[in-house]
């Protein structure tokens, strides 16, 4: 038996460095994402893991154990592990994967891959059905405890619960995902890949989370989510004072996000997001000079709002824009960021996409 599983990367629309704050984000599953096909075997200690974008195979000891396997096996490793630390009876086998994500761009390539993986896996084992939130609680840890990247669940649950033509208002504190219509109309989603790749450099991701737990213990609550909108003013510490507003301020952006999205109030939806740009480059410093150039030069080109979206450092920039709008973005928009000494970035249409899912008409073949 063959198993085939597929799961999408996703752009967050509004809603950074909010998750492992138990705040709110606004994210869309793509309509690109990993492919994973898995043959399990009868018997065997291991499982074959080839990439279509990668050279080689790498063998993964199903009783692998955290840090074992570096590089882009890694995640597929942690998987495994977090599988059988879950009790699930993984089987050997050989696991091929194929993507058409961008890696670095910051629409979740690692938590595409491991979805897919899972839910292939999974579904070679007989009773063993986790929900999805489940899921992504098994995928979160295959990154945070195997490969050590302190991610929160952002990108996993946005795969899994991914629907067509539909924005989730994710609640990090519940886990509830509340499904909101995204009517573009003539409006336009563009995402604009920098080209530069989206790294956390230097650990810097995991100083923001630091800075945002301290700020919670300072404040006295549990997490950021729980304290007042203006908290922040009463913060000491110049850094953290900045650290905290930026996610107070965030998560009422989101939920004023997903009201005028409900609405289809695109103007009031683009402020909000050239509202969170200016946060994210100004209080959590997580932008780099070609991608605030990127969303100023949308918004100069009729974008109602351009944000960076992921973890930062890089990546890719979301613009909503009107039809004539985005046609001048893609016409000029890279022209103008070449000659400002950036590499050149590519704008495509995009639109949201089915969540992950096993591909039941590839399953079994003789």
């Amino acid at each position: 038996m063959t198993v085939r599983a597929y799961a999408p990367g996703r752009v967050n629309l509004i809603g950074e460095h909010t998750d492992y704050n138990d705040g709110y984000a606004l994210p869309i599953a793509l309509q690109v994402g990993t492919f994973a096909e898995f043959d399990p075997a009868v018997d065997g200690s291991a499982i074959e893991v080839s990439s279509a974008q990668e050279d080689g195979a790498v063998t993964i000891p199903l009783e692998t154990g955290p840090g074992e396997v570096q590089g882009w096996a890694g995640y597929v490793a942690g998987c495994v592990w977090a599988l059988r630390d879950h009790g699930v009876d993984v089987p050997a086998g050989t696991l091929r994967l194929g993507s058409d994500v961008p890696v670095g761009a910051g629409l979740s390539s690692s938590a595409a891959l491991e979805c897919a993986v899972l839910l292939a896996v999974l579904e070679a084992v007989p009773g063993h059905v986790p929900d999805r939130t489940a899921l992504a609680r098994i995928a979160q840890r295959a990154e945070n405890d195997y490969v050590g990247a302190p991610t929160g669940l952002l990108d996993q649950m946005s795969s899994l619960y991914g629907a067509e033509d539909t924005a989730l208002l994710l609640d990090f504190r519940t886990l509830a995902v509340d499904p909101v219509p995204l009517r573009l109309g003539d409006g336009v989603l563009l995402a604009i890949d920098s080209r530069t790749p989206h790294q956390h450099a230097a650990g810097e991701y995991r100083r923001r989370r630091e800075a945002c737990e301290t700020a919670a213990a300072q404040l006295g609550v549990a997490a950021l989510r729980d304290a007042p909108d203006d908290a922040w003013e009463s913060l000491q510490d110049e850094e953290i004072r900045r650290r905290a507003r930026h996610v107070l301020t965030e998560n009422r952006r989101v939920l004023d996000a997903a009201a005028a999205l409900r609405r289809s109030d695109h103007a009031a939806f683009g402020t909000l997001m050239n509202a969170s740009q200016a946060s994210m480059r100004d209080d959590f410093v997580i932008t780099v000079p070609a991608i605030d150039l990127i969303a100023e030069t949308a918004v100069e080109l009729g974008a109602y709002g351009a944000r960076m979206t992921g973890g930062g450092f890089g990546g890719t920039v979301i613009a909503l824009a009107p039809a004539d709008a985005a046609r001048r973005i893609a016409e000029s928009l890279p022209q103008r960021i070449t000659g400002a000494g950036h590499p050149e970035p590519t704008v495509a249409s995009v639109r949201p996409g089915r969540g992950a899912h096993v591909l039941p008409d590839v399953r079994s073949r003789p």
